[in-house]
């Protein structure tokens, strides 16, 4: 990050994973964002988003749709040293989908989004309808895809970023909070928990310990959880 753009005391430069500085190297074509809400991940993704010329509430160069204010900060810190290299891409958040999925049956024809609206599909189905039309090369910035997906969806889905990325032709960022998604052989995981940017393995993330111990035994957990209801009565 650039020092002189930096205000310590102020979000988002508060947020205690970017106290230490921003280092992000995306090393795997695949790179996935971890952590607890509230850890910075969204404010992560929008910001390069925005350092690659994207639509900061979710779309590609050529959308210029808006709904609310945005920070624009620390995207004005960040220096991307892989920023020259982008040249095509798409940035997908969630929450503002239905937004962006009106704004697509405003002005275009649809064409590179199976031709159908996005609106006229289920949640799933329409975001699936995006990743396979719309997506080609470039980076492909994803905040929680797996929201409107299935577990089979799920799988659908790495199918499609499979054949994408092994061709060398398209860098995906995801942050995540998908146990299937973070599977994603070859990928490599970032965590932004404890205070720094950090990479980890799958196995060592709360989002496989927590859904492998809870499906071995969900008992043992809602009694755990719910032990302190049975002691109040």
């Amino acid at each position: 990050m650039l020092p002189e753009k930096v205000v310590p005391d102020r979000h988002p430069f508060n947020v205690e994973a970017f106290r230490q500085g921003i280092d992000l190297e995306l090393r795997a074509s695949v790179t996935f964002l971890v952590g607890e809400n509230g850890s910075g991940k969204s404010t992560l993704l929008e910001a390069v988003a925005s350092c690659c010329g994207f639509n900061p509430e979710g779309g590609g160069r050529d959308h210029l749709f808006r709904t609310r204010s945005e920070e624009a900060s620390l995207a004005e810190a960040l220096r991307l040293s892989w920023l020259p290299k982008v040249t095509d891409g798409f940035f997908m958040r969630a929450e503002s989908f239905f937004n962006f999925a009106t704004y697509l049956d405003e002005v275009s024809t649809l064409e590179r989004y199976g031709g159908r609206s996005l609106h006229g599909q289920s949640h799933g189905e329409s975001f699936l309808a995006l990743f396979a039309n719309r997506f080609d090369r470039g980076i492909y910035i994803l905040d929680e895809p797996e929201a409107a997906l299935s577990p089979r969806r799920q799988l659908s889905f790495l199918k499609i970023i499979h054949d994408l990325e092994s061709d060398g032709l398209a860098q995906f960022l995801i942050a995540s909070h998908s146990p299937i998604l973070l599977a994603y052989p070859g990928s490599s995981v970032l965590s932004l928990d404890g205070g720094r940017i950090h990479e980890v393995t799958y196995r060592e993330t709360d989002h496989y310990n927590i859904t492998k111990d809870f499906l071995d035994s969900p008992e043992r957990f809602f009694k755990q959880l719910f032990a302190a209801d049975v002691g109040d009565t």
